[in-house]
């Protein structure tokens, strides 16, 4: 079974395929059943796989699989070949199984669009794109994985180009994430030119073997890493795109957001985590980085007014801590929670997809209310993300790989970041039952019309199963033996009891101040955002980083381009295509009809070529 392996990455791509070339032929029943059939038989074939390989774990824990050579260049054998270990099969259970419910839950909310078969077509080819990245042999099969996970961001996030913000929204998304393609690709030529391999395994040996723990190569290549990783999962000072992201359909936030894209550069980090122990000042950035972003975020989300902005600016925050797990050591949490999240944030873009199909494309949470009068499944399921993302004790999964991140980093002596982990959970919880106390209490806003069907509440329903009892997985323990064991703990297990207990009451606080605020009924306004005042405004604005990055670089770089316009180098191609253009309309003035100026043309150049013979 293991032998089939190939057929993950390939089914969504042969789904693709048809689409593209035959889906403008086809009904719509017909590209349903290629473009969700395509992904949910690759996720049948991904828990066959699963099975296969704990059942019977292959010498060293990993099948290696190689379907051929792809060069032989100067010492350099990149092969087209697919690793699976622990890391990699939970990934692909992950995006194959996500990505076949939010592909389900498409089916209904895209198929009054016109250009349905071009949705499912970019659809697969992004899931397709992903499994190649988390399933590759070495880093250039990754990175051409990592590159068409951003092409397709460009595609779904523009997928209605006839509206200009849309495009301008992908543009933003391709060029930002660009900056942190192009520190990565700069760290692989070092690898290539100083180890000699790209080879996920070999890559880690020879830079041990190599490079001493903390030496210059080691450290720029850490960063360069890092900053790819960086730009793909929107974190500081790379994240202004994902927020404009839900330019896009919201299947799509819910596929980049959960599933795909946004998890790639934490998979990263994670998959050449041996280079990063040889870099400890670049492994700190890791975290410090990820915290800064996660209060930010979370700051940001808090004020938003646009359901799926506060959704986006959620994501940034939960990448955050999960870059703390990087960061601390402890990349078998940063897994665990990026699992986690990929149930309950699926669910949660879903959830509001459905309220947004429901109440003719409102998405300002502030003129909705009441909804769980009119859509109780769509309520209770939402309930459930909120209360995953919000970490309610106990009886949700976000709790448990939430609490693994931030018990990592306090054990680890990281107190400061632990403390600011903790403060963003409780600015987590505020702004999740800010948001569902707004939208389904109170009184009614817009009124729901169409109700989502059973291909929307199928998915929502499952992502709230998982989103509940997902943190009971025991992911850390199957994950260990690939990202390594944790330092030993000096603490005493009633210190990690304590700690969960004062994240429980964090979450739980959170919680109650919404019900609070936003709760009681009555309420009028934005409590939070009314009392923050300016400084509310200048976090709904994310900090104000697009209006410095437009001053800093977007001006500068339209400045220079108009100044270029009239360049004088350009004259010299315009000057060679202006001479183009006059032979050419001295010659059409001899195509003027006349038979006897084409006869007398003819004698002339029979004339002259006659001369030459007889000269020269």
């Amino acid at each position: 079974m293991l032998d089939l392996l190939w057929l993950v990455p390939v089914l969504p791509l042969a789904g693709f395929l048809a689409l593209t070339f035959a889906g403008r032929r086809l009904a719509k029943p017909a590209v349903t059943a290629i473009g969700v059939g395509s992904v949910g038989l690759s996720s049948l074939v991904a828990g066959a796989v699963a099975a296969a390989f704990l059942g019977h774990m292959p010498p060293g824990g990993v099948h290696r699989q190689i379907l051929w050579r792809w060069f032989d260049v100067a010492g350099l054998r990149p092969e087209i070949s697919l690793h699976l270990d622990a890391l990699s099969l939970v990934m692909i259970l992950v995006v194959t199984g996500v990505g076949f419910l939010i592909h389900l839950y498409s089916a209904q909310f895209m198929e009054e669009d016109a250009d349905f078969a071009r949705f499912f077509a970019s659809m697969n080819l992004f899931v397709a794109m992903m499994l190649v990245l988390v399933l590759a042999g070495d880093l250039l099969l990754l990175y051409l994985g990592w590159e068409g996970v951003g092409l397709c961001s460009f595609l779904l996030i523009g997928f209605w180009y006839g509206e200009p913000a849309n495009v301008l929204a992908a543009r933003k998304a391709f060029v930002v994430t660009r900056v942190g393609d192009v520190a990565m690709a700069i760290g692989l030529f070092i690898l290539v030119d100083r180890l000699g391999t790209l080879d996920l395994q070999a890559v880690v040996a020879r830079a041990e073997a190599q490079w001493a723990p903390g030496s210059a190569a080691v450290v720029a290549v850490a960063a360069l890493l890092l900053g790819g990783a960086v730009g793909k999962s929107a974190q500081l000072p790379l994240q202004t795109w994902l927020p404009d992201a839900m330019a896009g359909p919201t299947p799509v936030s819910a596929l980049i957001h959960a599933a795909t894209m946004v998890t790639a550069g934490v998979y990263l980090v994670a998959r050449t985590g041996g280079l990063f122990e040889l870099a400890p000042s670049i492994r700190t950035a890791v975290a410090v980085i990820g915290t800064a972003t996660l209060l930010l975020a979370a700051g940001a989300a808090l004020v938003q007014r646009d359901i799926k902005r506060i959704l986006a600016y959620s994501t940034i925050s939960q990448l955050g801590y999960m870059f703390l797990g990087l960061g601390v050591g402890s990349a078998s949490a940063a897994i665990f929670h990026l699992v986690t999240h990929a149930f309950f944030k699926a669910l949660l873009f879903l959830g509001a997809g459905a309220v947004i199909y429901a109440c003719h494309h409102e998405h300002d949470i502030f003129r909705l209310g009441g909804l769980r009068r009119s859509l109780p499944t769509v309520t209770w399921t939402f309930v459930a993300g909120a209360a995953a993302l919000a970490g309610f004790p106990l009886v949700t999964a976000g709790f448990y790989s939430k609490d693994l991140v931030l018990w990592r980093a306090f054990a680890g002596g990281h107190f400061l970041l632990w403390g600011a982990g903790l403060l963003g959970a409780f600015v987590t919880a505020l702004y999740s039952f800010r948001l569902v106390f707004v939208v389904f209490w109170g009184e009614t806003g817009t009124e729901a019309g169409a109700r989502p069907g059973w291909r929307m509440t199928v998915p929502l329903t499952i992502l709230a199963a998982l989103s509940l009892v997902g943190g009971w997985l025991g992911l850390p323990a199957v994950l260990e033996p690939v990202l390594g064991a944790a330092e030993e703990m000096a603490e005493p297990h009633g210190t990690e009891l304590l700690l969960q207990v004062l994240a429980g009451v964090v979450s739980l606080g959170g919680i109650a101040l919404a019900w609070a605020l936003y709760g009681r009924p009555g309420r009028h306004g934005d409590p939070v955002a009314d009392a923050l005042g300016p400084v509310g405004r200048w976090w709904r604005a994310g900090w104000g980083f697009d209006a410095l990055y437009d001053r800093l670089f977007v001006r500068p770089y339209d400045a220079v381009a108009r100044a270029l316009e009239k360049d004088p180098v350009d004259r010299l191609p315009a000057a060679a295509a202006g001479l183009a253009r006059g032979f050419h309309r001295a010659l059409a003035l001899t195509q003027n009809g006349r038979l006897r100026w084409y006869a007398l043309s003819l004698a002339a150049g029979a004339t002259f070529a006659l001369y030459l013979v007889l000269t020269l």
